[in-house]
């Protein structure tokens, strides 16, 4: 758990890098912020 304990921080998360930056960050133990233009896919 290398980001045990840490927030992250993800700008484009709704798909592609962005979604899959936010999975390995939570993934390595970090609670994670997203956010995306479309509110309806940030799950």
């Amino acid at each position: 758990m290398r980001f045990a304990g840490k927030t992250g921080v993800v700008l484009g998360g709704n798909s592609g890098i962005g979604l899959a930056a936010a999975r390995a960050f939570q993934a390595e133990g970090a609670r994670v912020a997203i956010t995306g233009r479309n509110e309806a896919t940030l799950a």
